[in-house]
C-alpha cells in the first residue's frame, strides 16, 4: 500500500515538473522542471534558465536548489526530494551530492549528457560520503515527448 501511494505522489509531483518544464519550453528554454519537496510541500519549482540568465549553470536542477537552499536558509536539503524531467548532468548530480538531497525521481533518461545512470553514474559513486536513492521513469514519456517536440520546433 504504501508504495502505491508513493508512486501516486511520484506523478502527482512530476506532473508538476512537467508543467514547469512546458513554462521554460513556452521561453524558448531546453524545457526541463524540476520540483523541491520537502515534507510533501513543493519548497520551490524551476526550469531550465540558462538563456534567460545568461548563465550556463542555471539548470532546472541547479536554480531549485539554490532557491529552496535560499528558502530554507540551509545550504543541506537534508530530507528533500528532487523531481526532475530529464535525468541530471554531471553538473546538476554534484550539485545534488553538494545540497545532501535525499532522493531524486526523473523522468526520461538522457543519452548524451545524463550522469545519473545513462554516460555516468556519478551519484553512486563508492568514494561519495552522501548517498541519494533514485527513482527513474516517472511520466518517462511525457518528459521525452516534450524534449523531442522542443528540438523538433528548433531544427525547423
Amino acid at each position: 500500500m504504501e508504495s502505491k501511494k508513493r508512486e501516486q505522489r511520484d506523478r502527482m509531483f512530476m506532473q508538476r515538473a512537467l508543467e514547469v518544464a512546458q513554462r521554460g519550453y513556452d521561453a524558448g528554454e531546453v524545457p526541463v522542471g524540476a520540483v523541491l519537496v520537502h515534507d510533501d510541500t513543493v519548497i520551490v519549482a524551476a526550469h531550465n534558465q540558462t538563456l534567460m540568465d545568461n548563465d550556463p549553470t542555471a539548470h532546472a536542477e541547479t536554480v531549485a536548489i539554490r532557491n529552496a537552499a535560499s528558502i530554507l536558509k540551509n545550504a543541506r536539503l537534508d530530507g528533500a526530494t528532487l523531481y526532475v524531467t530529464i535525468e541530471p548532468c554531471t553538473m546538476c548530480a554534484g550539485a545534488l551530492l553538494q545540497a545532501r538531497i535525499q532522493r531524486l525521481v526523473f523522468g526520461a533518461r538522457e543519452a548524451k549528457t545524463g550522469a545519473v545512470l545513462s554516460i555516468a553514474d556519478t551519484l553512486m559513486n563508492p568514494a561519495n560520503t552522501h548517498k541519494i536513492a533514485i527513482t527513474e521513469g516517472v511520466m518517462a514519456a511525457e518528459a521525452s515527448e516534450l524534449m523531442q517536440r522542443f528540438f523538433k520546433r528548433k531544427r525547423s
